[in-house]
């Protein structure tokens, strides 16, 4: 219990920029989850297995929270989340189960390496100039399909994948940004049950209060703030400029980022 003030901490954070920027929040709860279960003393090999579970748990609601403001604000293009959905699925789901299988120290270094990509993107504005149309059902899937497996290899929305193949498909930014966040929900759900289902399959016992690779107390506390603050991020998309605001989440994540780096050679 001593714990909570951190996890809700890191839900108030967390819900804020993903209903900001139309991401899950998971490239910022893996790096501090993984500092928080190490204090902990969780298993080492399980940390960060917990930590990618936990996380996909955690944007089911985070997810909700915020399609459902871009919503109420028309920026959801649901036909196109109707044919990406079958992909996402079948990838997040076999994206979970390869995860079971890999060391931590292989996923942490999977992990940095992504969230200086992810970092770099956003800093650099790295969005692909409009030059052609969504593709067909089968375009869809397999699009679908790489979004799904990556975002539950690194426990992410999609939206740092999905807000540019849209963009590059000529889908207006915010509607890109409002469709991602409703992405984001077949993907946590199809990760949630992955690592779950891992999780209890595997001999190694677990912490107490665990389901699978989710550690519910850390889900239960975070998800109670992110809901509440994830509002407060998507609508504050519709009526201010968030250049500023976007760089200082691009900092946060180079410095969590470094701070993992840094781990790996303790």
């Amino acid at each position: 219990m001593e714990w909570w003030p951190a996890y809700l901490l890191l839900g108030t954070v967390v819900g804020f920029f993903a209903g900001l920027l139309g991401i899950g929040g998971g490239l910022i709860m893996v790096p501090v989850l993984t500092f928080i279960f190490s204090a902990q003393h969780f298993p080492p090999d399980r940390i960060l297995h917990l930590a990618l579970g936990t996380t996909m748990a955690a944007i089911i609601f985070t997810s909700v929270s915020s399609l459902r403001t871009h919503h109420a604000h028309g920026a959801v293009n649901w036909q196109v989340v109707r044919t990406i959905t079958p992909g996402i699925i079948v990838g997040t789901v076999a994206g979970a189960t390869l995860v079971s299988t890999l060391s931590s120290q292989l996923l942490s270094v999977i992990f940095v390496v992504f969230i200086y990509y992810a970092a770099t993107q956003m800093l650099l504005r790295m969005t692909p100039k409009p030059s052609r149309t969504l593709p067909g059902r089968l375009g869809m899937f397999g699009t679908g399909s790489i979004i799904g497996a990556v975002s539950s290899f690194v426990a992410i929305g999609g939206g740092l994948l999905t807000v540019p193949f849209l963009s590059y498909c000529n889908v207006r930014l915010q509607h890109a940004i409002g469709t991602a966040a409703a992405v984001g929900f077949p993907i946590a759900v199809a990760g949630a049950i992955g690592y779950i289902a891992n999780g209890m399959a595997q001999s190694q016992p677990l912490p107490e209060y665990s389901l699978g690779y989710v550690y519910l107390p850390a889900l239960g506390w975070i998800v109670l703030a992110s809901t509440l603050t994830a509002p407060l991020g998507a609508k504050t998309t519709h009526i201010v400029q968030t250049a500023t605001l976007k760089k200082i989440f691009v900092g946060l994540l180079y410095l969590l980022g470094t701070k993992m780096l840094i781990g790996l050679f303790e």
